[in-house]
């Protein structure tokens, strides 16, 4: 879709578009299972593609957004598609993403594709850990 040419942000952006993707296909119509292959798919995608695109462009350029997509569909799985969740996801995710704590570091050392997508399926989990412990005690 052209995001990772915008620059300084492309990451926000990425992962505010696939809230938004997220947000329409699923608000009122949530199927966990097209959830789980949708997710599969483009961090699949993610893995093979970031591989590709390596030798041309180096190490996790910014270009490639494809895992911000994937790390936000993982926030978001088996949650209310509400508003409320999609944007405290948002949140949650950017912060693991860029503060990269508890081995998120580590996985984004892999190489190539590996190393691209994996960072963000790990900030896309911790965001979901949190996100079900907030659902479950109704917190939000």
């Amino acid at each position: 879709m052209g995001i990772g040419y915008v620059g300084k942000g492309a990451g926000t952006l990425a992962a505010i578009t696939a809230c938004i993707v997220w947000y329409l296909a699923f608000n009122g119509n949530y199927n966990p299972i097209l959830a789980v292959v949708i997710t599969i798919a483009i961090t699949v995608l993610g893995i093979w593609s970031s591989d590709k695109v390596t030798g041309i462009w180096g190490k996790d350029p910014s270009r490639v957004v494809i895992d911000e997509w994937a790390g936000m569909f993982i926030t978001l799985l088996f949650l209310p598609s509400s508003l409320a969740y999609i944007i405290a996801g948002l949140v949650l995710f950017r912060f693991f993403d860029i503060a990269k704590p508890l081995f998120i570091r580590k996985a984004e050392k892999l190489p190539g594709g590996w190393g691209i997508m994996l960072d963000d399926v790990v900030a896309g989990i911790y965001s979901n850990i949190i996100l079900q412990l907030i659902f479950w005690f109704k917190l939000l």
